[in-house]
């Protein structure tokens, strides 16, 4: 079995993002996190790159959360504040990528994999992806305040609301018609529109793209409230341990909270 990492290539002026961890649908190690936000560093340092594309390995999911097995180590709400600056730290990594940005997403893109996706400038998928971040049915932790502007900037606020107050999983089909993403496309179609959208996004001037990205950034995601008192309380709580144990356990029911 292969070290879960990301794979990072360029082909000419675009780079190429891989999520490698298929055994566990792509989710993220604490790892894999630092290893994306270099990569977006390293493609923002690049003046030859015009494209990102960022996809997952596998064919069964883009990315399907973090791997919270970590979670176990958290001994209070300071762990979960902590956890969420690095996620904070690295997704605002992706958001000053000053390229356009693609996320191809094949099969599962929920929690951090949503929030991936949500900061991509566009979004292709296949029929059969399926996003959600369902983590009040499964860990009873929460988003940061950046996490849930990007999320909620990308995909509404009432859709935002579905997924995390119901824990629904929205089909790609739905996904297309509330304009999140740009096409669905069988895995045959998929190589040339992604060709073609690369060089579309290639030909356009860079200073108008960065320009364009920088201030869509400060408009949606500049300025947030501080919400660590709230993430402390969530991640300190006995819900989000209960929350962590059962998941482990591969447990299929929704834990009782307790609110506390």
């Amino acid at each position: 079995m292969s070290t879960p990492g990301i794979d990072f290539e360029k082909t000419g002026d675009v780079a190429f993002v891989r999520f490698n961890n298929p055994s566990a649908h792509n989710a993220l190690t604490s790892q894999m996190w630092l290893d994306l936000r270099d990569a977006a560093r390293a493609i923002a340092d690049d003046p030859s790159i015009r494209v990102a594309v960022f996809r997952g390995v596998g064919g069964k999911a883009f990315v399907s959360g973090t791997d919270i097995s970590g979670f176990t180590k958290f001994a209070s709400g300071a762990d979960g504040v902590a956890y969420e600056r690095n996620i904070d730290e690295c997704m605002g990594a992706v958001d000053a990528i000053p390229v356009t940005t693609i996320a191809v997403v094949d099969g599962w893109a929920v929690g951090g994999g949503l929030n991936i996706a949500s900061a991509c400038d566009f979004r292709l998928a296949t029929p059969g992806a399926r996003f959600g971040s369902p983590i009040g049915r499964t860990l009873g932790n929460c988003l940061s305040a950046l996490s849930m502007a990007r999320i909620g900037g990308a995909i509404g606020v009432p859709l935002a609301k579905r997924m995390v107050l119901l824990g629904e999983i929205i089909s790609a089909e739905e996904m297309l018609d509330k304009g999140f993403l740009l096409k669905i496309l069988d895995a045959e179609a998929m190589e040339a529109e992604i060709e073609a959208l690369c060089r579309r996004a290639a030909e356009n001037a860079p200073l108008t793209t960065r320009a364009t990205k920088a201030t869509i950034r400060k408009l949606s995601l500049d300025e947030l409230p501080d919400i660590e008192a709230i993430v402390s309380e969530v991640y300190g709580s006995e819900d989000f341990r209960r929350g962590v144990e059962a998941f482990l356990a591969r447990t299929k029911a929704v834990p009782a909270w307790s609110g506390k």
